[in-house]
This record gives structure tokens, C-alpha cells and sequence, in this order.
């Protein structure tokens, strides 16, 4: 909406039927939820990515995709040597982690960046600033002498991988958002199958089940097919589930069209073909990307999505593409995004 951050987490709290200035609390403790990490009063949650560092500049946000094997290993290192009472870092999936902090509200006024947003730009006018970025500035300083000679990053360094040079603190949060039940709004029963901590948390907050389902990564290794079998599957007893993929944003963040090319046509070839040939008499399908993240920018962006709606109700309205400029051309636009699961389920 307006006034807000083209993010993931408002895109997603807005395609799963709810407003997002209503709703929207921050990112940190949503994936929190997702780990199954306490928030007590007084906590703050920040997002800690492991990002690597060259000559001063953003060299990768992701730390070169690292493997949760490795990265889990690095948080434990900085777990055990930066934290304390009041300090404690969680390991989550690849270069996503959760730093927690006790008694340190004023954090939430820290001015931070996305490191996603800043590929190949030097880091200095970016760090935490304002009231409170003391500290998140202090750890993320000290993470350098932590990770530089671990284990891990000398095995990358010798395979030819990026390593993790440093962590990096943004999307602080100190409170779960407090979502009425899915099933309690739209009368539906819902799961919902996710690589990301992000929309798994949600899932959990607004009372979705979550699926596990082999082979869901939040990369372009996810295995398209399965997920869309399980989901299939979570129809016998759900009435909605959602499939969320995270491959063609992460080849976007990347810059990289070809990667971005080819999740696309297996999200279509793989997940989306699937569907429709399951039941097509009573399966009504939304397809959608939450948020616009072009090559150019490697970033989110604030501009209207295409959509499309398919199955009984639904009629044909001329496009022929999946497209931005062809849904514009069509001219159904839906102003306020969280009324795209009203338009899906007829309510």
C-alpha cells in the first residue's frame, strides 16, 4: 500500500487477506515465530543476514547462498562469543538468522538497510544510524574477528565460495503481530508450504498448518514438483493452501535474468500445470509474485503485480500473457491488494 515498504512481509500479509497497516508489526519477529523463539516483553528481534564484505562494498547478501549446514555452525560460533544474557543469536535457513535482544527497545529506532537493497555499494553510508544503531553497529563490527578464520569460511575460501564475512542487523521487531484466525475471516481451513521463515511464521500466526514437504528450499534447488504433489495432497483435508516459492525473487536479488527465466517456467511447467489438471471442475487457482523485484534493481519495488484467477466463476477478459504490461492493458486492477483472497474464494 502507499506509505509502505515494498517488503516481502507486508506483500504477504496483504495476499493472505489481511491489511497491512493494520497488521504489520515487523519482519524480526514474525520469523521468530517461524523458529519457535520466545519474545518476551522487552525483546527485539532483528533479522541477522550473513553477508560478505569486499573492499568496503556489499559484495553478497546471501554470503553465496551458504548452506544451513555451514551457516548454523558460524551462528553457534557467534552465539557463544558475542552473546550473553541480554545477546542471543538463533540459526535459521542459509544466510537468514535471528539476533534477540533484552532490555534494548531504543534499537527499534535504529535507521537500517536491507543489504539486499545495496548489492555492490559501499557499506558505510548504509550501517545502522540514529538512536539506538550503537549497538547493532557494535555487533556487527565484532562478528568480523569471529568469522574471518572459523572453519567454515576457510573450507569456502578453499572450495572458491564467497565466505561469510560479517552479519548484518535490519527489520527489527519487537512484537508478533496479533492476526485473527484465517479460518475465522474467510471460513476456510488453510496450510500453506514455504522454504522461508517469513511466510512459515505467518502461516503460524494467523493459524495455517504448515506442510513439510522434502525437497522446499528457499533457492532455485527447490523442488517444484513435490511441493505442488504435497499441496495436492494437503487439498484432501484443507479447503485453501498456499504455495509460496521464493526462486525467482532470490535470482532477481542476484541480478541474474536467466535464473530468474527459469523459475518462472517451472513454477509454471512444474507447480502451476499440476493444479490445473487436478479437479479443474471444482479448483480455483490464484497466481501471483507478492511483490515486483526487477534484474535492473536486484530490489523490491513498489508497482503493481499481475495476477491471474482461474476456475469456476472466472471467464476469460482477453489476456493472452502473464504479464505486466498485458494485465494493465486488461485494466482489472485491484486497489487494495488484501482483497485478492476476497476475489479467489468469492466472499
Amino acid at each position: 500500500p502507499p506509505g509502505m515498504e515494498p517488503s516481502s512481509a507486508c506483500a504477504c500479509i496483504s495476499v493472505l487477506g489481511y491489511d497491512p497497516k493494520v497488521y504489520y508489526r515487523g519482519r524480526g519477529a514474525i520469523e521468530a515465530k517461524s523458529l519457535g523463539i520466545p519474545i518476551d516483553d522487552g525483546d527485539v528481534v532483528f533479522r541477522c543476514n550473513l553477508v560478505a564484505i569486499r573492499d568496503g562494498k556489499m559484495w553478497s547478501y546471501s554470503s553465496g547462498y551458504i548452506s544451513t549446514h555451514e551457516a548454523q555452525a558460524l551462528v553457534t560460533a557467534l552465539d557463544e562469543t558475542l552473546g550473553s544474557d541480554k545477546i542471543h543469536f538463533y540459526p535459521g535457513v542459509s544466510y537468514r538468522h535471528i539476533c534477540k535482544l533484552k532490555g534494548r527497545e531504543d534499537t527499534l529506532l535504529a535507521t537500517c538497510t536491507p543489504p539486499h537493497d545495496i548489492p555492490d555499494k559501499p557499506i558505510g553510508e548504509f550501517l545502522p544510524s540514529g538512536q539506538g544503531s550503537d549497538l547493532l553497529r557494535d555487533l556487527m563490527k565484532r562478528s568480523e574477528a569471529v568469522l574471518r578464520d572459523h572453519p567454515v569460511n576457510i573450507e569456502r575460501r578453499s572450495r572458491g565460495d564467497i565466505p561469510a564475512t560479517m552479519i548484518w542487523l535490519f527489520w527489527g521487531s519487537g512484537q508478533v503481530p496479533d492476526m485473527p484466525p484465517f479460518k475465522q475471516i474467510y471460513g476456510l481451513s488453510a496450510a500453506m508450504t514455504s522454504g522461508v521463515d517469513l511466510l512459515r511464521g505467518l502461516a503460524r500466526i494467523v493459524g495455517m498448518d504448515t506442510l513439510d514437504i522434502a525437497g522446499v528450499t528457499d533457492g532455485l534447488d527447490n523442488d517444484y514438483a513435490a511441493q505442488a504433489v504435497g499441496a495436492l495432497q494437503a487439498l484432501e483435508n484443507h479447503d485453501l493452501v498456499v504455495i509460496h516459492i521464493e526462486a525467482p525473487d532470490e535470482a532477481a536479488h542476484a541480478g541474474s535474468i536467466d535464473d530468474k527465466i527459469e523459475a518462472i517456467q517451472r513454477v509454471d511447467g512444474e507447480v502451476v500445470s499440476q493444479l490445473r489438471s487436478w479437479q479443474p471442475d471444482s479448483l480455483r487457482i490464484l497466481v501471483m509474485p507478492d511483490h515486483s523485484t526487477p534484474i535492473e534493481t536486484q530490489t523490491h519495488a513498489p508497482d503493481p503485480v499481475p495476477f491471474m484467477l482461474w476456475g469456476p466463476g472466472f471467464t476469460a477478459n482477453g489476456a493472452e500473457r502473464f504479464t505486466e504490461s498485458e494485465a494493465k492493458n486488461v485494466g482489472f486492477f485491484v486497489e487494495k491488494g488484501y482483497n485478492i483472497m476476497s476475489k479467489l474464494i468469492g466472499v
